[in-house]
């Protein structure tokens, strides 16, 4: 199986995915944001074009990727820029790079900026756009939303669901933004199902 990548949120901290990835069985890459949430700044990574660059170096062969928000972002940007090494995606509660505010998602940032105070104040920027260019996206794409999520509402699944010629979209009743923690053994099923092209018995 080709190599997978596990793309924490704004949070940054790598070890967001490994809870599900014990619980799935799966082994990969688990990268952190230099500069964001609680991990220290790091020369050269001022943006998510440079965030995208810097998970791009751990691509030296094809990839699946599993990215949670924001890094979920990173994960279309790489889809479209380097279509060849991305086999597989898993998107959870993600932008997308869709305009989640036209959608119905509230503003994190000052509770962001409230729990984190020395991130990297960037990451507050507005995004492009990508809407016109998701359906270029080939890739098999599992999209996991929860249908109580203010920050990425389950409007945002669809519209990604709408767009992406390849793709499912499971969502997690009762299930938040942190629908990973809170819903581990049914996330792992999903995630396994779909990187091990096995039928899952939760669908």
């Amino acid at each position: 199986m080709a190599k997978t990548l596990f793309l924490p949120g704004a949070s940054g901290h790598a070890s967001f995915w490994k809870p599900v990835a014990r619980k799935a069985g799966l082994e990969g890459t688990f990268l952190s944001w230099p500069g964001l949430g609680a991990e220290p700044p790091q020369p050269g990574i001022a943006g998510i074009d440079d965030l995208s660059a810097f998970v791009e170096r751990e691509m030296t062969e094809p990839v699946r990727i599993v990215a949670q928000s924001m890094g979920g972002l990173i994960a279309i940007n790489l889809a479209l820029s380097k279509p060849h090494l991305v086999e597989r995606l898993v998107l959870a509660v993600t932008s997308g790079g869709v305009p989640v505010a036209d959608l119905g998602g509230a503003d994190w940032r000052s509770d962001y900026f409230a729990a984190f105070p020395d991130a990297a104040r960037w990451i507050g920027d507005p995004v492009c756009d990508l809407s016109s260019r998701i359906p270029e996206i080939e890739a098999q794409t599992l999209l996991l939303w929860g249908d109580s999520d203010p920050i990425s509402p389950v409007a945002v699944g669809e519209r990604l669901l709408a767009l992406l010629p390849n793709a499912r979209l499971r969502v997690f009743p009762g299930a938040e933004h942190d629908l990973a923690q809170t819903h581990t053994d049914a996330v792992a099923a999903e995630i396994r199902s779909h990187l091990m092209n096995e039928t899952s018995s939760l669908i």
